[in-house]
């Protein structure tokens, strides 16, 4: 009994204790759920001890002693948190004997009420995922009960405490079946189960067992209740947005032509290694002419000065060809960003040194966006930048302008990343 005792009160203590720190440190986003239920049962209630001679209201002829509804009620319970909440019961029990059973007839009845604390154990041990429809709740607390025999025509006033679990099965996001079995111990109880006084032996004490089904319903202004809800945790959130805030500055520290100079800084995304740049990461042109300075001055010293004509035009077209000279644009524009003029004059200059090459025109959009519309924009900006070199003086006939389509090679999600591939690139036709 003592041991018996103990288990209620650390169990009803814990339940009480830890739902009031569980208010204050919960980390659920707000009232993302449900918090009230309200449950219909009936079962089978069964006095355990004490009985006087001559009744019981078991049949040992029958499997688990026999089964009678005899039991009724309804509850109401408020989740304090997704762990934790609180629960108010109120019940209706009828004890007779069951005939056939060899027991002396005998009717008691009782009315009680409950004031619990209750865990949620699928969500105190992280099972969510694990069980699906599926939980269990852990109640206990203090009850109250009015008893009232008829062999005696007296009522008695008993109170004590009560434990138990309850599993579910979610049917809808707002209905579900729950079951139940709890143990209640009296204090200060004089009357046997049957309606007599009971024995001096087992005076001021007793001991009852309830099973029941029912139905417990949700309600709230969400559409599913805390029992079953995906509830993200606020440090999981900061986690996410902190992961977020990492990745857009490794992407803005981004470097992607080795030039130097950061993505979001770097105006000419697609320098030459080993160029010289500015602070802007333009290739330094101080001439003007198209050219970067160092690879010019490569051309002079290297080629020029060998008479090596074939390698610099070779080495020119590789540049052309292989995208390192392209023209760019802002979003949702055709038209070339002014940092793009020094490359469309690079291949400018080429043509008109070389009177007999032409060269193809590719443009390309981004992801974002109406698939059609990119596909006419990659056009567009093809025949944009052909049209700024005719104005320049070079042959149409040269000239073969045509939209590439939707380049996918990067990530969408990237505003830096976007801009490589909102682009035009040219290669040499001979």
């Amino acid at each position: 009994m003592k041991n018996f005792l103990l288990l209620l009160t650390a169990i009803f203590s814990f339940n009480f204790s830890n739902a009031q720190v569980a208010v204050d440190t919960t980390g659920t986003l707000g009232d993302s759920y449900n918090r009230w239920t309200i449950d219909v049962y009936a079962g089978q209630a069964k006095g355990i001890k004490p009985y006087a001679d001559g009744y019981y209201s078991s049949d040992p002829s029958r499997s688990f002693g026999g089964f009678q509804v005899n039991s009724f009620g309804a509850a109401a319970r408020y989740m304090l948190s997704p762990k934790f909440g609180l629960k108010m019961d109120l019940n209706y029990d009828k004890f007779t004997n069951q005939k056939g059973s060899g027991s002396l007839d005998f009717e008691t009845y009782q009315y009680r009420v409950g004031f619990q604390g209750v865990v949620n154990a699928v969500r105190l041990f992280g099972l969510e995922d694990s069980v699906g429809r599926f939980g269990l709740l852990l109640h206990g607390g203090l009850q109250i009960s009015r008893m009232h025999s008829d062999l005696l025509d007296k009522d008695e006033l008993n109170g004590g405490l009560i434990v138990g679990f309850s599993p579910q099965f979610r049917i809808s996001n707002s209905l579900s079946v729950v079951g139940d079995i709890s143990l209640l111990n009296n204090f200060r109880q004089h009357l046997s189960w049957d309606g007599s006084y009971a024995d001096s032996s087992e005076n001021l004490s007793g001991q009852m067992i309830v099973m029941t089904l029912g139905l417990s319903y949700s309600f709230g202004n969400e559409k599913i209740h805390g029992d079953w809800a995906i509830i993200q945790d606020k440090k999981d959130k900061e986690i996410e947005a902190l992961n977020g805030r990492i990745g857009e500055i490794e992407t803005l520290m981004n470097d992607s032509d080795k030039d130097g100079v950061p993505d979001y800084l770097d105006a000419e995304n697609n320098s030459l290694a080993g160029v010289a740049v500015d602070t802007k990461g333009r290739m330094v042109d101080k001439n003007t002419n198209g050219v970067p300075d160092e690879l010019e001055k490569y051309i002079d010293n290297t080629i020029t000065n060998n008479n090596n004509v074939a390698l610099s035009k070779n080495m020119i077209e590789q540049l052309i060809n292989e995208g390192y000279i392209a023209a760019y644009f802002d979003k949702s524009n055709s038209q070339p960003t002014p940092a793009s003029a020094d490359n469309i004059g690079f291949v400018l200059n080429y043509l008109r040194n070389n009177p007999t090459a032409s060269v193809e025109i590719s443009g390309y959009a981004d992801e974002v966006g109406d698939s059609a519309k990119n596909e006419k924009l990659a056009s567009t900006r093809a025949e944009n930048v052909k049209a700024i070199l005719i104005k320049a003086g070079i042959n149409p006939s040269r000239l073969n302008a045509k939209g590439a389509g939707i380049d996918s090679s990067v990530d969408k999600n990237s505003d830096y990343a976007r801009r490589l591939v909102r682009k035009a690139v040219f290669k040499i036709t001979n």
